[in-house]
């Protein structure tokens, strides 16, 4: 059965090194990175005369959910040509709500294919820390405003996605160690291969 597994967490968990990993031991599977859109959002900024702030309400308004509908757009047509789709995005407001989920099962049904979510769960002291490191202006305004930021993030598990009889909807990938990176990575490969 065909797979589109969702890469999600909050900014700055380690989603892109977990994503990466995966679909490196993976076989026959796409990878795609919502931040590759960011090209696009950042012009729309421009031609808006909007400043750069992917936390604004301008973001919000008129590129957030239009970047989350493309990359979604882009898997479901990634999934007539190979077995398994990954897309790496923090999908933060959309595995909450279970109407856009229902409906996403939907269409991946149709395609005979199966949704699966790998929540990467990280401390939040261990996501600051990775966002000053990797020193990227899109967190600039994160960092600066961290309490505030911090207070509008949810980083409990979506555990209304979890379905006891079925084994692989919600896969939790432990990522504030690299014990725990790598126990994570063993488990989820073998729940997903088998």
């Amino acid at each position: 059965m065909k797979r589109l597994i969702l890469v999600t967490s909050p900014p700055a968990s380690g989603k892109t090194y977990v994503s990466k990993r995966l679909a490196e031991n993976l076989k026959h599977v796409v990878y795609l990175d919502k931040d590759t859109l960011i090209v696009l959002s950042r012009q729309i900024f421009l031609v808006a005369g909007q400043e750069y702030n992917r936390s604004s309400d301008f973001f919000e308004t008129y590129i957030r959910d239009y970047e989350y509908a493309a990359i979604i757009d882009l898997a479901l047509e990634a999934l007539e040509y190979d077995d398994i789709v990954l897309i790496n995005a923090p999908f933060t407001k959309e595995v909450r709500n279970t109407k856009y989920m229902a409906e996403l099962r939907t269409q991946l049904a149709e395609k005979s294919a199966k949704l699966t979510i790998i929540w990467v769960q990280t401390d939040v002291e261990i996501c600051r820390q990775r966002m000053i490191e990797r020193d990227s202006e899109r967190d600039r305004w994160k960092l600066n405003n961290w309490n505030e930021y911090v207070s509008g993030i949810n980083f409990d598990i979506p555990s209304q996605l979890n379905d006891p009889n079925c084994k692989d909807d919600l896969l939790i990938f432990k990522n504030s160690s690299k014990g725990e990176f790598e126990m994570s990575m063993g488990k989820i490969l073998d729940i997903i291969e088998s």
